[in-house]
């Protein structure tokens, strides 16, 4: 499966003081790589919603290891690193495109809940979502768009 990975470039109003980027940002950073990943798999929030299925998040964590500033583009690739049906968990790496540094790592935990906020089992009650889900274990987006490049290089 081909996932790629998420880019995007950081903005002067996520800086702070230290004209470094503002740690809350990461999480925003973080939801839209999400919303991203899923919607390339078939699975993105809305068609959930439509579904009567919601998936919120139980925590968070992140790990800085480099500043971020003001014009530096990021690449954010994830891996589905837990699944059971009820719950699933995703790390994330943000490296900077241009030296490959990894400037933080991160890792979000969901769950799937009815419209009325019951837990539900997606191997149960969406088998379809299911199928998808238990293919993306182990497989992190933008590994194949580094090898296709090394082949276009050549």
């Amino acid at each position: 499966m081909k996932i790629k990975s998420y880019e995007r470039k950081a903005h002067y109003y996520e800086t702070d003081q230290m004209g470094m980027i503002h740690h809350a940002n990461y999480v925003h950073w973080l939801e839209e790589a999400r919303i991203d990943y899923l919607e390339q798999v078939g699975m993105g929030y809305k068609s959930m919603e439509e579904a009567g299925v919601y998936s919120p998040v139980l925590s968070i964590s992140c790990r800085y290891k480099h500043m971020v500033h003001f014009d530096d583009v990021i690449r954010v690739q994830m891996k589905l690193a837990e699944y059971n049906g009820i719950k699933y968990k995703i790390s994330y790496r943000i490296t900077d495109v241009k030296t490959g540094q990894v400037r933080a790592l991160a890792e979000t935990e969901h769950c799937f809940l009815t419209a009325q906020g019951r837990p539900m089992n997606l191997k149960k009650s969406h088998p379809e979502f299911d199928v998808v889900m238990e293919s993306l274990m182990g497989v992190e987006s933008g590994q194949e768009d580094e090898a296709d490049g090394a082949d276009a290089a050549r």
